[in-house]
């Protein structure tokens, strides 16, 4: 299947990495400031780290297979793993917290800010790198005069 050329715009490119640096600087600066255990600051930053990895594996993969690039199913189960292990950590660690309802908000809020600003990115780099590799193609087939 053949995506789209369509250009991304600079404005959703910019609001991407916001989402994605905001909401992980957000995330670990509440971390930094939390007056929690180091091994409980150390829980949340893991989860971040499982939860932007997965998040964009997971997305590269979906897109991989609706632009036909071979990729295996178990792969693809991992990546979906992982990012729904990631996610059931953080509610399952905050749930049990005993942080106040607003620090409980302010961490999945960013959370959820930065996985999905995370995917955007990687998503703008990818159909990038597809508008650069088209554009060389068309040149390289244009008669030369």
């Amino acid at each position: 299947m053949k995506t789209q050329n369509i250009p991304v715009s600079p404005a959703f490119i910019a609001i991407s990495w916001i989402a994605m640096l905001g909401g992980t600087l957000v995330y670990l600066a509440g971390l930094w400031r939390a007056e929690m255990q180091l091994n409980e600051k150390g829980y949340y930053f893991a989860v971040l780290i499982l939860g932007l990895f997965a998040a964009v594996s997971l997305q590269k993969t979906v897109r991989d297979r609706l632009e036909g690039i071979p990729t295996t199913h178990l792969y693809h189960m991992v990546c979906l793993l992982a990012f729904t292990i990631a996610v059931v950590l953080l509610v399952a660690g905050l749930w049990n917290a005993t942080l106040m309802p607003s620090e409980k908000g302010f961490y999945g809020v960013s959370f959820f800010m930065a996985l999905f600003g995370a995917v955007a990115v990687q998503k703008n780099t990818r159909d990038g790198m597809h508008s650069v590799t088209e554009n060389a193609t068309e040149e390289s087939q244009e008669p030369q005069a």
